[in-house]
């Protein structure tokens, strides 16, 4: 059974920082493209970022140059680094492995 672990998440001001981890069990996690989107209320689902098992990534426009995603298969772990954070970038926080999703983490940011 595939299970994604989001953490990392919080509440910080804007031009803040914050580091999401999503831990992964269950699958052979390094041969998998994995990505993270997020969903604010009232809003549509955003993909964020992707990161292929080649290491290749994927960024949406919204968050090009701010936000930076990684994996470490070692620890079968994503990462999202979020960096230079807006307003408009508070939402819930998944990660994402084909048709899995974790419970979410909330980042909330402050003017």
């Amino acid at each position: 059974q595939v299970q994604l672990v989001e953490s990392g998440g919080g509440s910080v001001q804007a031009g803040g920082s914050l580091r999401l981890s999503c831990v992964v069990s269950g699958v052979l996690y390094d041969s998998y493209c994995m990505g993270w989107f997020r969903q604010a209320p009232g809003k549509e689902r955003e993909g964020v970022a992707a990161i292929d098992s080649d290491g290749s990534t994927t960024y949406a426009d919204s968050v090009k140059g701010r936000f930076t995603v990684s994996r470490d298969n070692a620890k079968n772990t994503m990462y999202l680094e979020l960096n230079n954070l807006k307003t408009e970038d508070t939402a819930m926080y998944y990660c994402q492995l084909s048709n899995n999703r974790g419970q979410g983490t909330q980042v909330t940011v402050s003017s």
